[in-house]
């Protein structure tokens, strides 16, 4: 999705991770061998930019969440206003946000991985890079791989420019097959930063336990 935030609105996002309101926790990579680099969750209120673009994005992607669910024989099903998806997170114990800033800075990278927080966890998610490639910051690609059964992982690099968003899959999603659809499961994350800072802005839309 290019320009989903204009380089002002993506300036002023990238701008929070210096400051100390408004996180409910940080996180430093190395630590944990999620990779390098850190990123911060949001605390409850999101600022208002993120709060009203997670509660759009929601309402145009919960008819694609059903129909990828209905593919792949899944039950849940998606309410079409996030105020009542997050209810039901709430009520399994899924309280705490989970739209989170990332900085990275020369040698940082962020390791293949999955955001799922616990039982109720919404299929798609979208992520927004907020400084500019080639000017800001070298390296630091955004990666996926796709494991097919019974086939060698693909891989996949999408390029993005600042203020540009990548809607992709949490976890699995559909695709047609020969004898009908199958399910493919997605890894994400982020090559070696070569020089520079690069931050980006994960939207997701179920919250954490």
């Amino acid at each position: 999705m290019p320009r989903l935030l204009s380089h002002a609105e993506a300036d002023v996002v990238a701008g929070l991770y210096a400051q100390e309101a408004g996180f409910r926790s940080r996180v430093v990579m190395a630590r944990h061998g999620f990779g390098r680099g850190e990123y911060r969750y949001f605390s409850y209120p999101l600022p208002d930019l993120i709060q009203s673009l997670r509660t759009a994005a929601y309402r145009r992607l919960a008819p694609i969440a059903n129909r990828w669910h209905e593919r792949m024989g899944k039950e849940a099903r998606f309410p079409g206003d996030h105020a009542a998806f997050l209810e039901r997170c709430h009520q399994a114990g899924q309280s705490r946000p989970t739209p989170l800033l990332l900085e990275y800075g020369p040698g940082d990278y962020n390791c293949l991985h999955r955001d799922l927080y616990g039982e109720h966890v919404f299929p798609l998610q979208i992520a927004i890079l907020l400084d500019e490639p080639g000017e800001d910051f070298t390296g630091g690609e955004f990666v996926m791989t796709e494991q097919r059964p019974r086939m060698q992982t693909r891989p996949m690099v999408l390029p993005l420019r600042k203020g540009d968003a990548a809607v992709f899959a949490v976890n699995g999603r559909p695709m047609k097959g020969v004898r009908g659809d199958y399910q493919v499961k997605l890894n994400h994350g982020v090559s070696q930063l070569l020089s520079g800072k690069r931050h980006t802005l994960g939207v997701i839309f179920h919250d954490a336990a």
